[in-house]
């Protein structure tokens, strides 16, 4: 079979979208839908996330993820992701080169893990649940993005400050999007920082949230009044 591909989506860069836990690639559909409108070739990555341990989930879906860039030449590579596709981000490139990467935007990562965490992995069922992946986002010393050093890419980080389950968020520092407070999604070594009026499950539909990651991709600043950006 012979795959044809337009003009467009060879020469237009890449953006690979990367879902949280217990999520799927529908979860991004939105954003994949406008990216793909402002000319963006885009992969939406389909992962088990509750199948392996954050540094397999990591190799897995990043290579998915690169070998359809690969395939129709579009470069440089972008990433958008949401809470744990964040931190398969920083996982992946802590061992490997960063060559054709140009920005990335994580949406509600945890990157210094969450309480929430903490407070329920030895429940019963949690980690049938949230697989091997869920418990290692605590925030104690097993944690594997509190292991994880600063980034080494151009990063703008949407953190959201509303929250849909007031029970998880009472074991969180205010304010939280109801996973993940919003101190707990910044990184050493981001260029970008904007919180927003948004829940962490739904965030990635959310039309200020989605505003903010085209400005980035494009602009490597957030547009927002509340964006903090510095030169990278």
């Amino acid at each position: 079979m012979v795959l044809l591909y337009s003009t467009a989506a060879f020469s237009s860069e890449c953006v690979i979208l990367l879902h949280g836990l217990a999520r799927t690639a529908d979860s991004m559909s939105k954003l994949e839908t406008t990216l793909e409108q402002k000319g963006y070739r885009v992969a939406n990555i389909d992962y088990p996330s509750r199948k392996m341990k954050i540094e397999a989930l990591a190799e897995l879906a990043l290579t998915l993820g690169l070998d359809e860039c690969r395939l129709t030449h579009s470069y440089p590579v972008n990433f958008v992701t949401h809470s744990l596709g964040g931190i398969l981000v920083r996982q992946y490139y802590s061992s490997h080169r960063t060559d054709n990467v140009k920005r990335v935007v994580m949406l509600g990562p945890p990157n210094n893990g969450s309480e929430v965490v903490d407070h329920l992995k030895y429940t019963p069922g949690f980690e049938l649940l949230n697989g091997p992946a869920g418990v290692q986002l605590g925030t104690d010393d097993d944690s594997v993005p509190v292991q994880l050093g600063p980034v080494n890419f151009e990063l703008g980080i949407i953190a959201g400050t509303k929250s849909v389950n007031l029970i998880l968020s009472s074991f969180l520092p205010n304010p939280d999007d109801g996973k993940v407070s919003v101190e707990s999604t910044k990184v050493e070594g981001m260029c970008s920082f904007i919180a927003l009026a948004a829940t962490h499950p739904f965030m990635m539909n959310n039309d200020a949230v989605i505003g903010e990651v085209l400005s980035f991709l494009q602009n490597g600043k957030f547009d927002g009044e509340a964006g903090i950006n510095s030169e990278c």
